[in-house]
């Protein structure tokens, strides 16, 4: 009976420590980990958030905006970003997309009814929009990505929308140009993916233009 209890209680005891030394570990893990990441790359462990001159936080690199009024027509002095299917439950009327807490995808397939009308209607609008021929609208323009907060849009739906923003701005083509190139990403390591623009980024830059 006592080597049973003394067994018993030697296992809690391992078992006790075990818990302790793992604790720790996991704590001075977080710690550490924190630690290399405020002092080798702050910008992206807090968030990748994008500042205005005034130094006022107005979003992050990492999650897209829309650029649209409150009826969701295009604000025309600004690049749009690419369509969102991330929905704010609580704005059914005016919901333009965007909604962090809600990131998610269409998640229709190709031969929904819905979604070809949609799309469709969508392409029709944005060639009038940008004074180009519906050919010419790419598949971004008229998509949204599967987390619906994608801050990029391609290098093709920017150029499209170049004359437009410059007109609206009193700038030249080439300067809108040059922050379009500015703030386009390449591939990674040259063959990975696809280059993007960032649309947060770059109307950012627009604004700060003086």
């Amino acid at each position: 009976m006592n080597s049973s209890m003394s067994l018993n209680l030697r296992s809690y005891w391992a078992g006790f420590k075990a818990v302790i030394v793992f604790t720790v570990i996991v704590i001075v893990y977080t710690f550490v980990l924190t630690g290399v990441g405020q002092l080798g790359m702050p910008d992206k462990a807090n968030g990748s958030m994008v500042t205005n001159s005034q130094g006022e936080v107005v979003g992050s690199s990492l999650i897209g905006q829309s650029f649209t009024d409150e009826n969701g027509d295009a604000l025309p002095q600004y690049f749009q970003s690419r369509p969102s299917a991330a929905s704010d439950p609580n704005k059914e009327e005016d919901n333009q997309g965007y909604y962090a807490a809600a990131s998610s995808g269409t998640n229709k397939g190709h031969a929904d009814e819905d979604l070809i009308k949609n799309t469709t209607e969508l392409r029709k609008a944005i060639a009038k929009r940008e004074g180009v021929s519906v050919k010419e609208v790419p598949a971004d323009a008229v998509s949204a990505s599967s987390s619906g907060l994608d801050p990029e849009i391609s290098p093709e739906y920017a150029a499209i929308q170049v004359k437009r923003v410059a007109k609206e701005r009193g700038l030249s083509q080439e300067k809108v140009e040059s922050l379009v190139k500015k703030y386009t990403t390449g591939r990674g390591l040259g063959f990975i993916g696809e280059s993007t623009v960032n649309v947060v980024k770059l109307n950012l830059a627009l604004d700060e233009l003086k």
